[in-house]
């Protein structure tokens, strides 16, 4: 079985790379929340039905009742968690809105959410993932990572939402909040309706309002941290960004094809999260 280490080299290797200058056992708790991340979101795009992802997701519920409880974990990662978490004071409340992030994706198919439930999903897939990795580098600061994990965490996953309209169409989903979708006009129900509708570009001008205002934050708060620390936001943020501006720059009329960065792409931006 693979290290967390090799994991995130084998899956991220620039983030590995990034991560080499904190402490050992900083490390292994980012890794631990990465793995954590990665596993819940392979189920939930694997193939199983909504029961079998239910199962598994209530497993979660239960091992972390096993963890904080000091009970045996009985999964891999679990002990990970276990081991190399729980130093670090990490509350159990941020690792259940994971789960319910991961629960509400999992039974939400075919409909948009509301305002309410979008939020919550951005909190829980990605910014409560943020924060715990920021409790581990910066824990001496606990207002700035507040700030941060949520200016970031929206910035990100607001990015990777309006990058994958028409693949999540394709997959009967829809993550823009139905409010907004209506506010614009937009008349489908159905996520391949939705999808096509030309006044979706209205709401995704919205939703990259909100994404530009998060980066932007997020880069001031950051310039103001350790910048060894935090080499691996530094990263995210970069490369989130670098996706938003394909985005920005072509119009947010066009969903397709999906912007990629290329391997070139991807060693400039990680030079020049290193040395700039």
């Amino acid at each position: 079985m693979l290290s967390l280490g090799d994991m995130v080299k084998r899956s991220q290797p620039s983030l590995f790379w990034c991560m080499l200058g904190i402490s050992k056992a900083q490390r292994e708790a980012v890794f631990t929340v990465f793995a954590f991340c990665r596993h819940l979101n392979g189920v939930l795009l694997s193939e199983m039905d909504v029961t079998e992802k239910r199962d598994i997701l209530k497993t979660w519920y239960e091992e972390l009742d096993n963890i904080y409880d000091k009970k045996v974990p009985v999964t891999n990662i679990g002990r990970k968690i276990y081991k190399n978490c729980i130093r670090f004071d990490l509350p159990k409340s941020a690792w259940l809105k994971i789960l319910d992030a991961a629960k509400w994706d999992a039974e939400n198919i075919g409909t948009a959410p509301t305002q309410k439930e979008f939020d919550a999903y951005i909190y829980g897939t990605s910014v409560m993932p943020l924060l715990l990795t920021l409790m581990v580098l910066n824990s001496e600061h606990p207002s700035a990572n507040q700030e941060l994990a949520k200016s970031l965490g929206q910035a990100v996953i607001i990015t990777y939402i309006l990058r994958s309209v028409k693949s999540d169409a394709k997959r009967n989903r829809v993550y823009l909040p139905a409010e907004l979708l209506q506010a614009v006009g937009v008349q489908g129900t159905l996520p391949r309706n939705i999808a096509v509708d030309k006044n979706l570009m209205y709401a995704r001008e919205q939703l990259a309002k909100t994404a530009e205002s998060g980066f932007n934050k997020a880069e001031r708060l950051l310039s103001k941290m350790n910048k060894a620390d935090t080499l691996s936001l530094r990263l995210i943020m970069n490369n989130a960004r670098s996706i938003f501006e394909i985005m920005q720059k072509r119009g947010w009329e066009i969903i397709s094809p999906k912007p990629k960065l290329g391997l070139l792409k991807r060693l400039a931006i990680l030079y020049r999260t290193l040395f700039n």
